[in-house]
């Protein structure tokens, strides 16, 4: 089922989120929703994020089974969706995420699609093997590519007398290259297909990489630092 969608809240970046949302202290009971149902991201976030005194849940925790209208154009226009609908949903503070791939030869693509690519129930499989296909035998570079990540924040509670609540979002990049094959076993997604720049053509992947090594480099990593560094900052 799909629910409308709330009154817009604003979305803010940067330094103006700062003084925008009141602080809390800090509560070893407190939940925090991530608008999500992989168990991979889930895990990663709680990994990357760090906040002990914060229990992560995600929407099948929660038994939400109400499915987010994602038609933003652009990874950070979706996470604000997703963050208002599913705060609105559970009255809970909550974290969602955005992200994919962007590959240069496909003018950015598939982007927002990610997810969807090969149809909309898709697996990770069915998506690399369409961009393998999409991308043929096209030299290394012309494999360039990066992965995108888009956290929203909204805290329904969190709110100023006769204001809505802010959404705080932070990003993060990764750039690397699309392999020639599917290598290593690590990670989700795109990872076994994706070259860090760091790995020179034929290297390894992100799929070979241990858990460890990615969540210091991904685009995930770098977005949940500067999210973790706000949420500090709020009592979390």
């Amino acid at each position: 089922m799909v629910v409308p969608l709330l009154p817009r809240h604003r979305a803010v970046s940067g330094k103006a989120a700062r003084s925008t949302v009141r602080h809390h202290s800090p509560r070893a009971d407190r939940r925090l929703l991530v608008a999500t149902r992989s168990r991979h991201k889930l895990d990663e976030l709680r990994a990357l994020l760090h906040l002990p005194d914060v229990q992560l849940v995600s929407l099948d925790d929660l038994g939400i089974p109400d499915e987010a209208v994602e038609n933003a154009k652009t990874f950070r226009g979706n996470a604000i969706i997703k963050a208002r609908f599913y705060a609105g949903l559970a009255g809970l503070p909550t974290l969602a995420d955005d992200s994919g791939v962007e590959v240069d030869a496909l003018g950015g693509g598939p982007g927002v699609y990610t997810r969807r690519y090969a149809g909309p129930d898709a697996t990770d499989d069915q998506n690399n093997a369409k961009l393998l296909r999409e991308l043929g035998d096209l030299p290394p570079s012309r494999r360039g590519a990066r992965y995108v990540c888009v956290l929203a924040f909204l805290d329904p509670g969190a709110t100023r007398p006769g204001e809505p609540p802010w959404v705080i979002t932070r990003s993060g990049t990764f750039r690397g290259r699309v392999a020639f094959e599917l290598r290593g076993q690590g990670g989700f997604g795109y990872d076994p297909l994706f070259e860090p720049l760091s790995e020179p053509p034929g290297g390894r992947t992100v799929g070979q990489m241990t858990a460890e090594e990615k969540n210091r480099v991904s685009h995930r990593a770098r977005a949940s630092m500067a999210m973790a560094r706000y949420l500090k900052t709020q009592g979390w």
